[in-house]
């Protein structure tokens, strides 16, 4: 008899994906062969990575600034109540479970904020990026970089019911600036917090982003460059034809002004204070009478006509007139954006 432990036969593991017409046998080595970086491992990151270490590619390298929260258990399937009273970082939470999944591939998990300072270094050995962020100036920061590397990356979004996926080819398609050329306005958009998310919808953008990736690595792309869009609670699927422009700043006029620094947010930590402020790229004058709507069931709010201070986690959160935010109770400047991009908006 075999030993216990003993691994599945070679070659049955995917049997079944190598026999689809799709896939085959060489699709499949290529997969094997192949490194995708999945920036972001909460609702859509840990379900890409599970499903990439199903399908057998042979290393995935898992980049999240965050721990886990009882709140994360209800869309992030890859997790258990285990990883949440250990106050795992999730990187880390799901590289343990993906090695008890799929002990033959490679697994690096990094706990850290994707900058402009490391998304470089972070995105050279991946063949594929795929997104699991949760906010615009990550995106557009990934976005720069796997233009200016010529990588190509899955971009995904989920917010309530509604999902989005595009796949950005650099050098033969759109980039993410040729769709919207400018981040929003954070504090003028909900979040997951203030609007909710539902799973289903995670999981089908989750699913979309994966069959994208897994088409670039056994290079099978699609001839059209196209955005895909859905309301899962209403059934409606959507697809658009997107071009690319010409004029565009990032794949058109190479200017990477969000890996330069030139665009995006700043941090500064507050010398004994124990605070982060974090300052927009863009100052402009939030909604509070909005901002207070939203964030009222998550904690307490208060306004007094010049500034809007909300508690929650354990820390405070100081909203100034010209879209400033000042997170009180840290001075880790990974864990203050994360507190803004989820309260107010990235």
């Amino acid at each position: 008899m075999p030993p216990e432990n003993a691994g599945p036969p070679s070659g049955s593991r995917y049997a079944r994906q190598a026999a689809l017409e799709v896939i085959g046998t060489a699709g499949q080595a290529a997969l094997s062969r192949s490194t995708v970086l999945i920036v972001g491992c909460g609702a859509l990151g840990s379900t890409q990575a599970e499903l990439l270490a199903r399908a057998g590619v042979g290393r995935l390298i898992l980049v999240d600034r965050d721990v886990l929260e009882w709140h994360n258990l209800q869309r992030q399937l890859l997790f258990d109540e285990r990883d949440v009273r250990e106050r795992m970082p999730k990187a880390a939470a799901a590289a343990r479970r993906l090695r008890a999944i799929n002990s033959e591939i490679e697994i690096e998990a990094r706990v850290i904020d994707v900058t402009a300072t490391n998304v470089v270094e972070l995105l050279r050995p991946a063949d594929v990026v795929i997104d699991g962020t949760d906010n615009f100036e990550t995106r557009y920061l990934l976005n720069d970089a796997a233009v200016q590397a010529g990588k190509p990356w899955v971009y995904g979004g989920v917010l309530g019911t509604d999902g989005t996926v595009m796949t950005v080819r650099p050098g033969s398609g759109p980039c993410l600036r040729c769709l919207f050329p400018d981040p929003p306005e954070g504090h003028r958009l909900p979040t997951c917090e203030t609007r909710g998310v539902l799973n289903t919808a995670v999981a089908w953008v989750a699913a979309l982003q994966v069959t994208e990736a897994l088409k670039l690595l056994v290079r099978d792309p699609a001839a059209e460059f196209r955005l895909h869009a859905v309301d899962v609670w209403r059934g409606t699927v959507h697809t658009v034809a997107v071009q690319r422009h010409d004029a565009c700043p990032c794949c058109g006029a190479r200017r990477f002004e969000f890996l330069s620094g030139e665009r995006g947010s700043s941090s500064t930590v507050f010398c004994g204070r124990h605070a982060v402020q974090i300052t927009p790229e863009h100052p402009s004058a939030p909604d509070f009478a909005d901002l207070r709507q939203r964030l009222a069931p998550l904690g307490t709010v208060t306004v007094n006509g010049l500034l809007l201070e909300f508690t929650g986690e354990g820390r405070r959160l100081v909203v100034f007139p010209d879209g400033r935010v000042l997170v009180l109770g840290t001075t880790d400047t990974a864990e203050a954006r994360s507190l803004v991009a989820k309260y107010i908006g990235s």
